[in-house]
Formats: C-alpha cells, sequence, structure tokens
C-alpha cells in the first residue's frame, strides 16, 4: 500500500482547463445573478392556494355547549352553518 502525501485530499481530481479555480479571472463565468433566479422574478410565482375575493376573519366565540354540540354533529362545515344561520337571523 502506498502512502499518500498529507496535503492531497482523499479522491481528489487533478486539475485541469475546465476547472474554474485554474482559469483566469476573466474567463469565469460570471455567477452573481445565475439565470433561474431572473426567470424567478419575471414568473411572479405564488405558491399555496389563491386568495380569495373575500376574506373571513378570525374571531373567538363562545356559545353554550349544546349549540356547539348540535352544529358539530352535522358534520364537517359546521362552521360555515353556524355564519350562514347568522347571516339570515341579521337578514344579510
Amino acid at each position: 500500500m502506498t502512502a499518500k502525501s498529507p496535503d492531497t485530499p482523499p479522491h481528489s481530481a487533478p486539475v485541469t482547463d475546465d476547472d474554474p479555480a485554474s482559469m483566469p479571472d476573466d474567463d469565469l463565468p460570471d455567477l452573481s445573478t445565475p439565470d433561474w433566479v431572473e426567470r424567478f422574478a419575471k414568473a411572479k410565482v405564488t405558491r399555496g392556494r389563491p386568495r380569495a375575493t373575500v376574506t373571513k376573519v378570525s374571531t373567538t366565540l363562545r356559545l353554550d355547549p349544546d349549540i356547539l354540540a348540535a352544529y358539530r354533529v352535522t358534520g364537517p362545515g359546521w362552521q360555515g352553518r353556524i355564519n350562514a344561520d347568522l347571516r339570515r337571523a341579521l337578514g344579510l
């Protein structure tokens, strides 16, 4: 088994003309603003669900336990049904 010199990192490849470290500064590619950054900025990509035209307001409402239980028994969407019932009661 041959001993490697201590300053040679393991699995190092020889330096070639394609290696940016061996190129003169004038020949280095411009990496300051990658192309994908400009394309991403122009695309105006948004994440998540689109915003609703009418948004709701989060609040805390204290209800009697029997009223809350009656709405929850009706299944998913019980909060929306409370909202609809309040609208109907207020004539909105």
